[in-house]
């Protein structure tokens, strides 16, 4: 699957909601343990549970700000809710996501965990 477009990066960064996100050590270490392709696959069900369906249960609600890297992943890349993707992604509310829609959003949440992976913890 092809990264991101490289505006959809500059974009979040300007953003700064989306910018002040970033894996904490329980999170980077939770990665680390269970690996990239585990926590992929945690990544597609969330995707496949939460945001798929046409009108998903509490939308705007349904993902945690903490407790899970993907979840951290999505609110900083705008992947947490049907109207963020709307906004952001232009992928529009109202209608199931479909297969290829699903793993370019799990691609993006990845990247943006890889990314992360890289960056110094601010927090020490």
């Amino acid at each position: 699957m092809a990264s991101p477009p490289d505006d959809l990066w500059a974009s979040l960064a300007r953003s700064p909601f989306r910018s002040r996100f970033r894996l904490g050590p329980k999170e980077r270490a939770c990665y680390r343990d269970k690996g990239a392709e585990r926590i992929s696959s945690h990544a597609a069900d969330f995707i496949a549970k939460r945001l798929a369906p046409a009108h998903p249960a509490k939308d705007g609600r349904q993902t945690p700000m903490r407790g899970h890297p993907v979840f951290i992943a999505q609110h900083a890349t705008a992947t947490c809710c049907r109207t963020c993707l709307r906004k952001w992604h232009g992928i529009a509310e109202g209608r199931p996501l479909g297969p290829e829609e699903q793993e370019r959003i799990v691609a993006i949440i990845m990247e943006w965990l890889d990314r992360q992976q890289g960056a110094p913890d601010p927090r020490g």
